[in-house]
């Protein structure tokens, strides 16, 4: 990551970001939603994305129509965007690994359909930010096209695959890590502007020494909680209280388990909230038959859920202090547009075939059930963004609101019989839309409308 930002590669996803989703009517939310998958995902880290984008993005928001604490929700959510997304995953990648014993590249495919799910998630959000509140075109002040930036700084889409190449080749974790960051200091030497002479070199370094000692404390300090409740057997007792309160019932025993990540998630970092969670409350799932590798991808997913989550809440609040928003309302709008996100580990854990959003379903499970999960789940995924925007073509009526969010939590539940009510409400939800569309299609001028 740091290597990232001094060698110009940030500022290009940037740049590159604007240059091709600027000048639409949701250019500005598609911004910042595309240059937080470039950017955050090689980094991993959820805050330095938000505050690179935002102190770029923000005055492009307001021009939008967006008011300050929305605009920090949607700069927050891109941030931990940075955290869920390959080919780091906030650094638990490389922890997820070691925990199952399988190798980084399994876990990187797990992350694809999930991740996928989540920016499609965003992209929906600022779809309908933009017919809601009549967003203009941001204007966009650049020198050069995105074909242009391209063309020209090609090379540093090198260091977002250089990772996944090194590992495919055959090379361990570490070494991989160690050969990208060779890669992004070489490639940076294709044009002069982005070349890493000494000054820059020294810079990258002590950020990236700052940055890995941040995370090795973190996990030294997590460890010796890890090897207490390792050595007292705590972890399997812990398993059986929480299976216990939920009486053996698997819907109730995620609940529970993802309100202890949670709730631990809101004192520590992501990172060691994962490992402390993968070895006190993965259990709980396992003994019910849920795969190893499901439930700690469900782990995973409400580990990451404290970036945007109070009293730490790390990204909404940098967010706040940009855009001069209030930090709590803030961290509200933040969870509307990461609302679908956390609604998806469900999907991996309640069924068997559920568990192909992460390819890796059970053999007995057939292709045509997995296509089928995906689907649905996308269905749900656009259905909850409708119903916690509370508008679609127009502003939604209380039973259309409901309708899209009961069939998104339907829908995300892999059932038969869950997605037959759940496309039948989201089918009604959306030809009242329709209907009523047409009806007031040009009577909505641009206006003060408050967010819900």
């Amino acid at each position: 990551g740091a290597f990232l930002q001094h060698s110009g590669a940030g500022k290009f996803f940037l740049d590159f970001s604007f240059a091709l989703m600027g000048g639409r009517r949701s250019g500005a939310g598609r911004t910042v939603v595309l240059s937080s998958f470039l950017l955050g995902g090689p980094s991993g880290s959820g805050v330095a994305t938000t505050v690179t984008i935002g102190t770029v993005a923000w005055p492009m928001l307001e021009r939008a129509g967006y008011d300050r604490n929305s605009a920090g929700g949607l700069l927050a959510a891109g941030g931990l965007g940075a955290i869920i997304s390959p080919p780091v995953l906030g650094a638990a990648a490389f922890l997820i690994a070691e925990f199952l014993k399988i190798s980084y590249l399994d876990v990187l495919k797990m992350a694809v359909i999930p991740t996928c799910l989540y920016y499609l998630s965003l992209f929906l959000m600022v779809e309908i930010d933009a017919r809601k509140f009549h967003s203009a075109a941001a204007e966009v002040r650049l020198t050069a096209t995105a074909g242009q930036l391209a063309r020209r700084f090609w090379f540093h889409f090198l260091s977002l695959v250089a990772i996944i190449g090194f590992m495919v080749y055959g090379f361990s974790p570490l070494m991989s890590v160690f050969w990208a960051t060779v890669t992004a200091f070489v490639v940076s030497f294709f044009a002069r502007e982005t070349a890493m002479w000494p000054k820059k070199l020294i810079a990258a370094l002590a950020d990236g020494s700052r940055q890995a000692l941040n995370v090795a404390a973190t996990c030294a300090a997590a460890g010796i909680i890890v090897g207490v409740v390792g050595k007292t057997g705590l972890g399997l007792k812990f398993s059986s209280i929480v299976i216990a309160y939920a009486g053996g019932n698997l819907l109730l025993t995620a609940i529970y388990t993802s309100l202890i990540v949670w709730i631990i998630g809101l004192a520590v970092p992501v990172t060691a909230s994962y490992i402390i969670c993968a070895v006190i409350a993965a259990p709980a799932l396992t003994k019910l038959g849920v795969p190893d590798y499901a439930a700690h991808m469900f782990i995973f997913y409400y580990a990451v859920l404290s970036e945007v989550s109070p009293p730490t809440a790390l990204s909404p609040f940098a967010a706040a202090a940009i855009t001069d928003g209030d930090p709590y309302k803030t961290t509200l709008q933040s969870w509307k547009y990461t609302l679908p996100a956390f609604l998806l580990p469900f999907v991996f854990v309640l069924e068997p075939a559920g568990a192909g959003l992460l390819l890796m379903a059970p053999k007995d499970v057939a292709w045509w059930q997995v296509t089928w999960i995906v689907l649905t789940a996308t269905a749900g995924i656009a259905a909850l963004a409708g119903g916690a925007q509370n508008w679609v073509l127009v502003r939604c009526l209380l039973w259309e609101r409901l309708a899209m969010i009961a069939a998104g939590l339907l829908l995300v539940y892999p059932h038969p019989m869950a997605d037959g009510i759940g496309l039948a409400l989201l089918a009604a939800a959306l030809v009242s839309q329709w209907v009523r569309s047409r009806g007031a299609k040009g009577a909505a001028g641009p206006g003060a409308v408050s967010r819900a």
